[in-house]
């Protein structure tokens, strides 16, 4: 089978490029052939055959000449159209599967690849399809935003929700009045959620139901690590520190159990406050092997977040290592997580809560060694289950396109 990847930037920049290369490299080693399109850039280190990409647009950062000259482009690319055009005609995929590709590629390239009568799969990262800002969430705020939901994007422009800049702000509001007027998402033949929540919130923005699979993401169990250290007496955070995230909530908590050590794998614009804790040990960003055994090492980890996430791979992670999990009960979080089983479940930003649940994992090591087996025994969603399940639906498609 002939696999065309599409993803924005084809370098490793967070949880989705992860994802992609991740699942290109298993497909390939099953004899599949993976080749990839998105914006080129100095550290690119995937390809296809004709090296054919388009240019790299960074609209955070760029002058505002070039803010203006780029808000067209980060609508409709004829660039991106007419690009994996060509690598269609070149490499004739059997099938092509979409990660992220808003502002930078832009759903012009459904149209090239619907035109060529290629099925298309996307698997959904953000909440971009229902929120112009890609998180409902409002930054100004420090809350959960709905409020462009049912269509109503112009809220985006009234609240400045894009870097807090009216140009951006107007120019992602009109790429989802566009797209969503022209019925453009309907044109995907299948939606991978990650997530039960991203699932409902795709199709509360318009997206058919009969498009829609669940999949929670792919993590391997890691079987090849050191035996856990049972001499280690910490509670993990690894991830960003930032308000999102729930950490304010956090660090109140954590200065409330001086007794208790705490270990903050991570970066982010609240990296200071944790430092002035002193029963947290802010370790700084971890990666591989090493934050594999920060994470195997742990009690238990935490995932306070106060934003509606779509299947964390910190919760993944921690479960397919044996380490329970203390989760907020917002977005798909709480999906992943079993109660009293595999680790609680607290409603976001309620401290008394979260300090609750760590003071009920904590004092209770025979509780905590019971969700430990139930987390290896859960931990089922392999690569290669994954891959199984997703073959399944590719060749579905392949053999009942129109």
């Amino acid at each position: 089978m002939k696999i065309l990847m599409v993803n924005k930037f084809l370098y490793p920049k967070g949880g989705a490029e992860t994802y992609m290369f991740g699942l290109g490299n298993y497909l390939n080693s099953l004899g599949h052939q993976v080749e990839y399109f998105g914006m080129d850039s100095d550290n690119r280190c995937v390809s296809n055959s004709i090296d054919c990409y388009t240019d790299n647009v960074d609209f955070r950062n760029s002058n505002t000449y070039s803010k203006i000259k780029y808000s067209l482009k980060t609508v409709y690319s004829k660039e991106a159209k007419c690009k994996i055009g060509k690598v269609l005609d070149n490499f004739k995929p059997d099938i092509v599967h979409i990660n992220n590709i808003n502002f930078q590629l832009t759903p012009s390239i459904v149209y090239a690849v619907k035109e060529r009568n290629i099925p298309i799969v996307q698997t959904v990262h953000d909440v971009q399809i229902a929120c112009p800002n890609h998180r409902m969430y409002n930054e100004q705020t420090e809350k959960i935003c709905s409020q462009c939901s049912n269509g109503h994007y112009a809220y985006c422009i009234k609240n400045r929700c894009v870097h807090a800049s009216l140009l951006k702000s107007t120019v992602a509001a009109y790429e989802s009045y566009y797209y969503h007027k022209r019925d453009t998402y309907n044109l995907i033949d299948k939606y991978i959620c990650p997530s039960q929540f991203m699932a409902d919130t795709i199709t509360k923005a318009g997206v058919k139901k009969d498009k829609i699979e669940v999949l929670h993401n792919y993590c391997d169990n890691h079987k090849t690590l050191p035996a856990k250290d049972k001499s280690k007496n910490y509670v993990l955070y690894f991830g960003r520190l930032s308000v999102e995230k729930g950490i304010k909530t956090l660090l109140e908590v954590c200065s409330q159990l001086p007794d208790i050590q705490f270990i903050f794998a991570g970066t982010g614009p609240l990296e200071n406050l944790c430092k002035n804790i002193k029963n947290i040990d802010c370790v700084g960003f971890k990666s591989g092997d090493e934050l594999n055994m920060l994470i195997k090492n742990a009690l238990f980890s935490l995932c306070p977040s106060e934003c509606n996430e779509n299947c964390p791979m910190s919760i993944i992670e921690s479960l397919s290592l044996g380490t329970p999990v203390i989760c907020s009960d917002l977005g798909g979080a709480s999906e992943l997580v079993i109660p009293g089983e595999t680790g609680e479940v607290f409603s976001a930003g309620d401290r008394n809560g979260l300090k609750n649940k760590i003071l009920k994992l904590y004092n209770n090591p025979a509780i905590l060694d019971k969700m430990s087996e139930n987390c290896i025994a859960s931990a089922t969603n392999t690569i290669q289950n994954y891959s199984k399940k997703l073959i399944s639906i590719y060749q579905s498609l392949i053999k009942n396109k129109g």
